[in-house]
């Protein structure tokens, strides 16, 4: 058993003396782990670096084996931002979601191709980051496990027009009059969330990340018993030191 194609590095640990155990993502073929001989090396450690876009090639005697890989990389995103640490906190927060919230061997084809452009903008663009996206993927990602938030239409009034909130029991909108006195117990909706062409701002990328997280936070990750990850928390802390700083 064996395949070949673009793959994206969403973890690596040591294993062995030299060796690593890798988690890959690819888009037939989904989150795959494979074992690198010499991935923990001088030589190899940068290939195995979080966010890295590589062309892997998988072997296994059997299809449900851990099997080996080896690569060689295409994009190198983590060392394009190691000079900007919020980029690089960035790409480690979302390809460490993606490795604990996705299933193994399940292939989720667009899921991947948005997370490679994602990822490719991050360590690409400059200022301002790319914020709104990564929730956006988020908020996808929660979608196609099955655990969408819905937020065409407030789900008290029925309009579409002023929708503001989010239940956190339904995942539905909940516009600005629907509220009402429940508006304390509600998540703010950020408005990039109903318009993709919003230019966002960090106390909106904050409720962004608060709004999926909180899902993240009780579908996926609390289903498994496990926290979500702190590279995530990371990243929110960051943004959230930007709005106080703002003040």
């Amino acid at each position: 058993m064996e395949w070949e194609g673009a793959a994206l590095v969403l973890s690596a640990r040591a294993y062995g003396e030299s060796g690593a155990i890798v988690h890959l993502l690819t888009e037939e073929h989904g989150r795959t782990a494979a074992m690198v001989r010499g991935g923990a090396s001088r030589r190899q450690a940068a290939v195995w670096q979080p966010g890295n876009l590589v062309l892997a090639r998988w072997q296994a005697r059997l299809s449900d084996q851990l099997g080996h890989v080896s690569a060689e990389p295409v994009q190198q995103a983590s060392a394009r931002v190691l000079d900007r640490p919020f980029h690089l906190d960035m790409i480690s927060a979302v390809t460490a979601v993606a490795d604990g919230a996705l299933p193994d061997r399940e292939p989720h084809p667009q899921l991947f191709l948005d997370l490679v452009r994602l990822i490719t903008a991050i360590a690409v663009l400059g200022d301002p980051p790319p914020m709104a996206d990564l929730v956006r993927w988020e908020r996808d990602l929660l979608a196609v496990l099955g655990y969408g938030l819905s937020l065409e239409r407030c789900t008290v009034t029925g309009t579409t027009e002023e929708l503001a909130f989010v239940s956190p029991k339904t995942g539905r909108a909940v516009s600005a009059e629907g509220a009402g006195p429940w508006r304390e117990r509600l998540l703010p909706l950020p408005h990039f969330l109903l318009d993709s062409s919003d230019e966002s701002r960090p106390d909106e990328w904050l409720h962004g990340l608060d709004l999926t997280g909180y899902f993240l936070s009780r579908h996926l990750f609390g289903a498994r018993h496990s926290p979500v990850p702190e590279a995530r928390h990371r990243l929110r802390e960051r943004v959230r030191a930007m709005v106080e700083n703002a003040q």
